[in-house]
């Protein structure tokens, strides 16, 4: 089993920048592909970015704006996000899967944290 933990979520005003980070325990052993998604009130929890091996992967709307990094000392990925606006307002989940393929479809990971919320203010 792996345990997910999301932190450094927090409401920030436009244009502003949130560093998520994303840390695993347990069998991190497991882990063969790891995504950050979000889900906004009333909406579908959708794939946002997502990395495999150390190939990372964004949507259209985050590409240029994220970055994602990852600490394998800590087991911990981080999700950097500039240039927020209020459309990225959600809360963020972090996902992972065994398999090593990263898809965009969230009940493809098994495990996931509880969340962290991110609000940016207009």
């Amino acid at each position: 089993q792996v345990d997910i933990s999301e932190s450094g979520g927090g409401t920030v005003q436009a244009g502003g920048s949130v560093r998520l980070s994303c840390a695993a325990s347990g069998r991190t052993f497991n882990i063969g592909a790891l995504a950050w998604f979000r889900q906004a009130p009333g909406k579908e929890r959708e794939f946002v970015a997502g990395i495999l091996w150390n190939e990372p992967r964004f949507t259209d709307a985050a590409r240029g704006r994220f970055t994602i990094s990852r600490d394998t000392t800590k087991n911990t990925v981080y999700l950097q996000m500039n240039s927020l606006n209020p459309e990225d307002t959600a809360t963020y989940y972090c996902g992972v899967r065994r398999l090593r393929h990263l898809t965009r479809s969230a009940p493809d990971y098994s495990s996931w944290g509880q969340g962290t919320q991110v609000t940016v203010s207009s």
